[in-house]
């Protein structure tokens, strides 16, 4: 089988094409006929440097979709569309950016889709975090308010979507004037301009908003946690910045009063299989949307990773493994 390996922390030359054999499963564990995998910053930190416990060389990739090649056991049958995702894939084993992967049944979750696998590919990884977030990070209502810090990222555009499916106002910010028009064909209903005091979004909601998402990281988090109401929640989610760190954190001084600040990371069986399926069904129907998104060959990993690294696309960058001519079945 084809696929990309690391082999080792560096620029995107340490990315190869190469022939690997193919990985046989071991009781409990399923191989996947991979048709597409998305990227995610999990998998730059990885390139870079900056994830802990990885061994090298390493098969990257935190998630993926296609379809079952062989379950040893029996329990899912060949042909069955399925996503898997995380528990430790592209880190401790080898993960989604090849033609085939092996991994725990129990992060393996089934679906039905005629949709393409250019869009199928957009969408486990990013569902999973922006239902993780909504619900268990801010344990968003029908009604609030929602601001997302970082919103033409793939996480942004799928958090306004769940958002405003469940019935919330949704502000979403972007540094770049002329995203501002996409976040609102998004279904946005205020996109900001970032220019570092976000905090402005008291000009339309005066005592702030309910929940906040905070995508890019600690050097925009202050701010964030300036512009939410007292009693209301930011979850600290994700790292665009590249930075999670916070130097010398005095809460009392940090934190605005009355202000709550959680977090949230997920695991595949974070998403349950019937808000996979309905998003799904949701999008193909044209009631939901997920953002923008770049498409590559696996030949043009090397590219796709520097596009991830340089912020040069909104929305998601899906990989096609080559696998994945036509619809899915």
């Amino acid at each position: 089988m084809r696929a990309v390996v690391l082999r080792e922390p560096g620029p995107v030359e340490n990315l190869e094409l190469k022939d690997l054999p193919l990985p046989e499963p071991k009781p409990g564990w399923v191989r996947i006929a991979v048709k597409a995998f998305g990227l995610n910053r999990s998998e730059l930190h990885t390139r870079l440097g900056l994830a802990e416990g990885v061994t090298f060389p390493r098969v990257p990739g935190i998630e993926a979709v296609g379809v079952v090649d062989h379950d040893p056991d029996g329990v899912l049958p060949p042909g069955q569309q399925v996503a898997t995702m995380m528990g430790g894939m592209g880190r401790t084993f080898d993960g989604g950016y090849a033609e085939f992967t092996v991994v725990p049944r129990g992060q393996v979750i089934p679906f039905r889709s005629d949709l393409p696998w250019e869009v199928l590919g957009q969408v486990p990884e990013t569902l999973q975090t922006a239902y993780g977030s909504l619900t268990t990070g801010l344990d968003l209502r029908k009604g609030q308010t929602l601001l997302i810090r970082g919103g033409t990222s793939a996480l942004g555009f799928a958090t306004a979507s769940l958002a405003k499916d469940l019935g919330a106002t949704v502000f979403a910010t972007t540094r770049q004037q002329d995203r501002l028009e996409i976040l609102r064909e998004h279904g946005v209903d205020y996109p900001l301009r970032d220019d570092g005091d976000i905090a402005k979004v008291r000009e339309i909601a005066p005592e702030g908003v309910d929940a906040a998402l905070e995508l890019v990281g600690t050097p925009t988090l202050p701010d964030t946690l300036k512009a939410t109401r007292v009693h209301g929640t930011v979850c600290f989610t994700g790292m665009l910045s590249n930075q999670w760190m916070i130097s010398d954190f005095y809460p009392i001084g940090y934190l605005p009063a009355g202000v709550r600040l959680t977090a949230y990371g997920g695991e595949a069986d974070d998403l349950p299989a019937s808000v996979l399926q309905r998003h799904l069904d949701r999008i193909a129907a044209g009631e939901a949307t997920l953002g923008p998104a770049k498409v590559y060959a696996m030949t043009e990993i090397r590219q796709a990773h520097d596009d991830l690294e340089h912020n040069r696309t909104a929305g998601k960058l899906v990989v096609l493994t080559g696998r994945a001519e036509g619809a899915a079945p």
